[in-house]
């Protein structure tokens, strides 16, 4: 067998990749800043996460049915990754958004008491500086990345 007649494999796969690409043309008509890194970046509408092991636990479903052990993992498996797409990671955005934030705070305050204000003062990159602050998904994001997945997946199943 080859991995592209795995068609669990390529139902997961797709639904990452056709998910990560949906977050550009979403990001536009939510009026939200839309561009090419978006396909790259993590967090966001739909969630790639729940979209990819959805598809997987699908396309399981119709290749092996409910009482196969490998739908048991891969549900098992999925409500992991979804909950801590919710969860652990998003609020480590959210920590790093307010990171973000006492950076930008302690640099204004670094600035008043320098006695120099010109450009020769200790600048560091503001990029390495600051922290990534959407790594997780909103309950939404999750949602709209099983409706995906599953949409995804169906698609995929009329070709094998």
């Amino acid at each position: 067998m080859t991995l592209l007649q795995n068609y669990p494999l390529v139902a997961a796969l797709s639904a990452i990749i056709l998910s990560q690409l949906i977050k550009i043309p979403v990001a536009y008509f939510l009026k939200r800043p839309s561009t090419v890194a978006l396909a790259m970046s993590t967090g966001g509408m739909p969630s790639s996460h729940s979209a990819g092991v959805t598809a997987l636990i699908t396309s399981l479903l119709i290749e092996y049915g409910v009482d196969s052990p490998y739908v048991a993992i891969a549900f098992t498996f999925g409500v992991i990754v979804m909950f801590d797409s919710m969860g652990v990671r998003r609020q480590s955005g959210e920590h790093g958004i307010i990171i973000n934030e006492l950076i930008r705070d302690f640099e204004d305050l670094k600035k008043s008491f320098s006695k120099y204000h010109h450009e020769e003062v200790l600048k560091e990159d503001d990029e390495e500086l600051r922290s990534r602050g959407f790594l997780g998904h909103k309950p939404i994001e999750v949602f709209f990345g099983i409706i995906s997945g599953i949409i995804i997946s169906l698609v995929i199943s009329l070709f094998y």
